[in-house]
């Protein structure tokens, strides 16, 4: 049996060794779940980076450029890190250019994973069936808030080591733990996750509907890898 660990914060990801493992970020609200709601209708791939700069100047290069602040919508920017926004629009054939507080520093600190992969809950099960089809360990690796723990993104660890325990064994205390909080609470994600204070921030932002979206389970057959830098969706 292959196993599956946790890792809670881009901050502690130096204590894991990534190499022939498949990492799968995940930042539940809202960045992976923005890339999935992007690629799920139109966007045929991501480029992500820490550095606001850098984004945009990726305007000039044909993508349209995304990025967010503190929960906020970046100034001069053509969106921001709202998976709603994705389900307003035809954006077929378009590339998009990427960067977030937390979720996008989480894919560059993964860079020496074997393959990395896009977590989020509405393609948990697709993710769950293309991992179980690979012979690779897994780490799950949590972008966090600003370097803390949070719960949401503990949570889909949670769901995800649950999903995978036929394949994955969980054999360290974090996985342990979130299948554990997931198997508690889980079956009520909404209502568990309204405490979470990243929820709460989003919530003085007015943007209830992205919230809703990022906690529905399985809207979408989806697998999304990154390849050369790229988020991309991908078939298997």
């Amino acid at each position: 049996m292959r196993n599956i660990e946790v890792c809670f914060s881009p901050e502690l990801i130096h204590l894991h060794d990534l190499q022939g493992k498949i990492v799968v970020v995940v930042d539940i609200f809202r960045a992976t779940s923005t890339m999935i709601a992007a690629l799920a209708n139109g966007i045929n791939e991501i480029m992500t980076f820490a550095d606001l700069e850098a984004c945009r100047e990726m305007r000039g290069k044909g993508y349209l450029i995304a990025a967010e602040r503190n929960g906020l919508k970046v100034e001069n920017y053509d969106l921001g890190n709202s998976p709603v926004a994705f389900l307003k629009d035809d954006y077929s054939g378009q590339k998009l250019a990427m960067t977030t507080t937390n979720g996008t520093l989480a894919i560059s600190k993964s860079s020496q994973a074997d393959e990395i992969l896009i977590g989020a809950f509405p393609n948990l099960s697709a993710t769950v069936a293309y991992i179980q089809q690979q012979e690779k360990d897994v780490l799950v690796h949590c972008a966090g808030w600003k370097g803390r723990f949070n719960l949401e993104d503990s949570l889909y660890a949670g769901a995800l080591v649950k999903s995978l325990e036929s394949t994955h064994a969980a054999d360290e205390d974090g996985a342990l733990a979130m299948k554990s909080l997931f198997e508690k609470e889980g079956h009520q994600l909404s209502a568990y996750l309204s405490k979470a204070s990243h929820a709460k921030r989003l919530q003085n932002h007015g943007i209830e509907a992205d919230i809703d979206f990022c906690l529905t389970l399985d809207l979408y057959d989806l697998v999304a890898k990154v390849e050369n830098e790229k988020v991309k969706p991908i078939s298997f």
